[in-house]
């Protein structure tokens, strides 16, 4: 419960407190990292389940994830988005050198400007499903885009002092087996409100997948992971688990 509520605090906005105590359980738990997926899908879907107009319940689903996680992990895209946009001849160093820099260049807002509304016509998807539907699957997303970020936890290599290493330090592969476990109940719960499980499952390992790939290039491009590259991997997971989701659900 220390790790989760260290998790919690440091993940979200919610006011649960984030003492040194907690913080310390967190950085050594990764699990708890999907354990947070579980209360910001929760929440997030809320507005799914509110018989509103298909915009305006999208628009509210988005609005309540960035009210619940702030724009810590956005940043971390736009980061990332201006390490990629470096092209030509360049090395690791140079990369590293723009992810750090605090200003947005064209890469970075490019990147942000295409996440939102890609996951904006994504949650337009979602809200046009059934209520119970749209809240399993939205469930799932968030369980698998939190579970991604564990997953480079476990298995990178941090670049620099930061999140990236204070998380990684004492993680290991052998700590994605709970990670595995705690994803179950997200699938059970997506299966039993109607949705079956082909549309969770999507929903969930999409993220994964595509966290994978973002810890592939990273490791290519900048030598290993940091706290923008888990930020991205979560933003850009959570884009990916919506559509898989919604794709899937719908045509299966």
């Amino acid at each position: 419960m220390s790790a989760l509520r260290g998790a919690l605090g440091f993940l979200t906005r919610l006011p649960v407190g984030g003492d040194e105590a907690a913080w310390e359980a967190f950085r050594r738990t990764p699990v708890a990292i999907t354990l947070v997926g579980y209360v910001v899908g929760a929440v997030a879907a809320l507005p799914l389940l509110v018989p509103l107009p298909v915009p305006s319940a999208a628009a509210l689903y988005l609005i309540t994830i960035v009210l619940l996680t702030g724009v810590t992990h956005a940043d971390g895209l736009a980061d990332l988005g201006d390490a990629a946009a470096v092209h030509g001849g360049v090395d690791t160093a140079r990369r590293r050198e723009v992810l750090k820099d605090s200003q947005t260049g064209v890469g970075g807002a490019l990147a942000v400007a295409l996440a939102l509304v890609t996951l904006g016509l994504g949650a337009l998807g979602m809200a046009g499903t059934r209520p119970q539907i749209a809240f399993g699957v939205a469930l799932a997303v968030e369980v698998g885009a939190k579970s991604g970020m564990a997953l480079l936890v476990c298995t990178g290599d941090a670049i620099h002092e930061g999140l990236g290493s204070a998380l990684s330090e004492h993680a290991t592969p052998t700590a994605l087996l709970p990670v595995a476990i705690a994803t179950l109940p997200a699938l059970v719960l997506g299966n039993a409100m109607g949705s079956g499980y082909a549309g969770p499952v999507a929903a969930l390992l999409s993220p994964i997948a595509v966290a994978w790939l973002v810890g592939q290039w990273a490791a290519g491009a900048l030598g290993g992971i940091s706290g923008d590259v888990l930020g991205a991997a979560n933003e850009l997971g959570r884009i990916a688990g919506v559509h898989a989701g919604v794709i899937v659900w719908t045509l299966w």
